[in-house]
């Protein structure tokens, strides 16, 4: 069955900074908003980068977001997956990153985890010959980084820019 995304990106004119996962999990699909599920480290390691409280209601993760000039989106628009698992991604739909690119200055592209960067390469890239650079993910099926782990390579991949 086709799951198509079921919230928008968040950016404005000031973001500097575009991250992509690859599709919304079940909770973050039911939440209609990134990163829900409660195991997921990305709360967490972007708000240490930026040395601010972890924001808890989907209000202060947009205004953290775009306060530090953040702009956050998935590679794919809809999708056959099989609950959370991005590894049974199929006949996937990119979305348009055009949007995003037209209203603010983007400096740099993180995908957040491989299947995000390999779907990246695969069906953004080659529209927008904009080079993208791979974070190791933050889900809980990452376990081979701890919380620690993910936000010093977090931290020294997006401050390399600053």
């Amino acid at each position: 069955m086709k799951i198509k995304h079921p919230f928008e990106a968040v950016y404005n004119k000031d973001s500097k900074i575009l991250i992509l996962g690859s599709f919304p999990s079940v909770k973050s699909r039911e939440q209609k908003f990134f990163y829900g599920h409660p195991q997921n480290r990305f709360w967490k390691v972007i708000s240490e980068i930026f040395k601010e409280n972890v924001p808890q209601n989907i209000k202060e993760k947009k205004t953290f977001l775009l306060k530090n000039k953040i702009a956050l989106w998935d590679v794919i628009a809809n999708c056959e997956i099989e609950g959370s698992s991005d590894s049974s991604i199929t006949n996937a739909v990119p979305n348009d990153l055009s949007p995003i690119f037209k209203c603010a200055k983007i400096e740099k592209v993180y995908c957040n985890g491989t299947k995000s960067f390999e779907l990246y390469q695969k069906y953004i890239f080659p529209k927008n010959n904009i080079k993208a650079e791979k974070l190791p993910s933050t889900s809980p099926a990452n376990a081979a980084w701890t919380l620690e782990k993910l936000i010093k390579e977090w931290k020294s991949k997006i401050f390399k820019q600053k």
